[in-house]
């Protein structure tokens, strides 16, 4: 199925290697796509979990497509280096959006398939992409028109039940969490130690600032800093002196706790005394960037201060770092540091002066002089200061299970995060199905659309230049049907059937909710029966699956290091002398 190959050698002097440029349209070949048949075993409600095989410890059980994608590489170079661009489309969604992940690459992997065809006869792939992204920027406007606000408890169970794999417990104690401290506070899941899964509410804060070096990391594998108990240095100034932090450090190495600074900016020479203890294992130590900026970021690290019981070292009251003792740092029972954000739990500052602080803040909320900014800030800071934080602590018999279950609490807690942020959807892939009657062209060869993706009569044509940028709007078209398809699939139903059916009797204006649950068997209201997307994942599933399979679709080449041949590797100048194995090579000593 190669469309081309061509070989050509070339050498790289630096590392004394050569490489292969093979012009090869990737992720073409049939095996290639085994990427995307595991990642569909994933789709709920019925979605199998896939076990994972480790190189060291015990397997993983997972239905959480992009854990089941970074753990696939192929034997083929150019296979792989498809699949690694499909794992692409599944990390960016995972990362924006929290969740869809699966979505993002059965439709990546429909879109690229339609897309290889019709450039192999013979059209202009940049049209195509073209016109794929004139259809892709119709269905968002669609969605986001029938997006509905997340307003109940019973709403945000719903969507984090859904995308647990239909667990109701997950999805109930996701809503009791959200629940107690409200739709804006911090929720974090943590591997419990007990059989049951909890809740437990922690006063602390959370911030948008990460730590300042990866050098800083605890946890390798999570990439983040844990502490437990650790000192806080709070400076409103650039820490870049030596002199400036060695005192905060000596204190902290004493008291023999961890050290976490908080400043304007950490760099110099101070930064890379805080990176050597930490490598020496000297002090456990981190810096991360104060939150926000000029009186913002003043006034956020007085809240700090009295939230840890700390002091803020700053110039204009005379408390300078040099004079840093454990009695003016602060204090915490434990710091999570990601490189996007930071959560300090159980702060020990005094809750009369939390509460002093909580009733000045809210003053200057009531006052009308204040402006809408400062109050937008004024609340965002309220909100950390007095909403604490829900700790989910999963439990289990064994580590096989807590692990699986984390991973559905984390794709629940994403999802549910975006429906709060942009609403909901019907689920199951029918606001998908639906935005696909409204993809109509103005060339009769493509406006009405196909038996497999009809087009609704009074859908408005998308302007295109050519026919061939009006095959790239049909192509989204068929893809976008995929995740139902999909899903249909894996409960053992006749998908063509009941996609069929979905569009002609429940497309029409009024039936947008209605579609087919593949748990029951029944055509029902989805929004009604508690089976809704977040239009947060779904859009951002569709635009980066079109994103990444345009550009695979318009690459002609790519490039992978050639194969090592064999006897050839790391022998250097030697290398001549690898046929003296056992000595065989001085046979013709034989004669003396």
């Amino acid at each position: 199925m190669l469309v081309s190959t061509i070989a050509l050698l070339t050498s790289t002097i630096s590392a004394g290697l050569w490489h292969r440029v093979l012009a090869k349209r990737a992720f073409q070949h049939p095996r290639s796509r085994r990427l995307g048949h595991q990642r569909r075993l994933c789709d709920p409600p019925l979605g199998r979990a896939v076990i994972i095989a480790k190189s060291f410890g015990v397997p993983k059980i997972s239905k959480d497509g992009v854990t089941v994608a970074k753990s696939i590489t192929l034997k083929d170079k150019f296979e792989n280096l498809g699949a690694r661009l499909i794992q692409d489309v599944a990390a960016k969604t995972n990362e924006v959006a929290g969740d869809g992940t699966t979505t993002a690459t059965v439709l990546a992997r429909a879109i690229y398939s339609e897309g290889v065809k019709n450039v192999a006869a013979g059209c202009n792939p940049m049209d195509l992409r073209r016109g794929s992204q004139a259809a892709v920027d119709r269905v968002v406007e669609f969605l986001s028109t029938h997006a509905r606000t997340v307003t109940t408890t019973a709403e945000i169970a719903q969507v984090a039940t859904i995308s647990a794999n239909g667990d109701t417990h997950v999805g109930n104690l996701i809503a009791q969490a959200m629940e107690k401290v409200g739709k804006e506070g911090v929720i974090t899941v943590k591997e419990g130690r007990t059989i049951e899964d909890e809740i437990e509410i922690t006063e602390g804060m959370r911030f948008d600032r990460g730590f300042i070096s990866p050098y800083f990391v605890t946890d390798v594998k999570a990439q983040k800093v844990e502490f437990e108990k650790p000192l806080i240095l709070l400076s409103e100034k650039k820490i870049s002196l030596l002199q400036d932090i060695l005192p905060a450090l000596e204190a902290a190495a004493q008291a023999r706790r961890p050290l976490l600074i908080i400043a304007e900016d950490v760099d110099g020479e101070a930064l890379a005394a805080c990176i050597l203890n930490k490598l020496r294992g000297q002090l456990q130590v981190a810096a991360v960037k104060a939150p926000g900026f000029g009186d913002n970021r003043k006034s956020t690290l007085g809240d700090l201060a009295i939230l840890t019981g700390g002091q803020v070292f700053t110039d204009e009251l005379e408390v300078k770092l040099e004079k840093a003792t454990v009695d003016l740092l602060g204090s915490t029972g434990s710091v999570t540091i990601t490189k996007d954000d930071t959560i300090i739990l159980n702060g020990e500052g005094k809750k009369d002066a939390i509460q002093a602080r909580c009733e000045q803040i809210r003053a200057l909320v009531a006052d009308p002089t204040t402006s809408d900014y400062d109050r937008s800030k004024l609340q965002e800071r309220l909100a950390k200061l007095s909403g604490g934080v829900a700790v989910i602590k999963v439990g289990g018999a064994s580590e096989v299970e807590v692990g699986e279950k984390k991973d559905r609490y984390d794709d629940a807690l994403n999802a549910t995060r975006a429906a709060v942020e942009e609403g909901i959807l019907p689920g199951g892939g029918v606001a998908l199905l639906k935005a696909s009657l409204q993809l109509a062209t103005t060339s009769p060869a493509t406006s009405a659309g196909s038996a497999s993706a009809p087009v609704a009569s009074d859908a408005k044509p998308i302007p295109t230049a050519n026919f061939d940028q009006e095959l790239g709007v049909a192509i989204i078209r068929r893809a976008i049907t995929n995740p139902a398809r999909t899903i249909f699939k894996n409960a053992g139903e006749e998908s063509s059937v009941i996609v069929g059916r979905i569009l002609s009797e429940y497309g029409v204006e009024g039936k947008f909710n209605w579609g087919y649950d593949a748990g029951r068997g029944e055509y029902v209201d989805m929004v009604a029966a508690g089976i809704v997307d977040p239009l947060k994942v779904v859009r951002t599933a569709l635009v980066d699956a079109a994103g990444v399979a345009s550009l695979l679709t318009t690459s002609e080449a790519c490039v992978v290091e050639a194969a090592e041949e064999e006897g050839a590797g790391g022998k250097g100048p030697m290398g001549g002398m690898g046929g003296m194995g056992g000595m065989g090579g001085m046979g013709g000593m034989g004669g003396f």
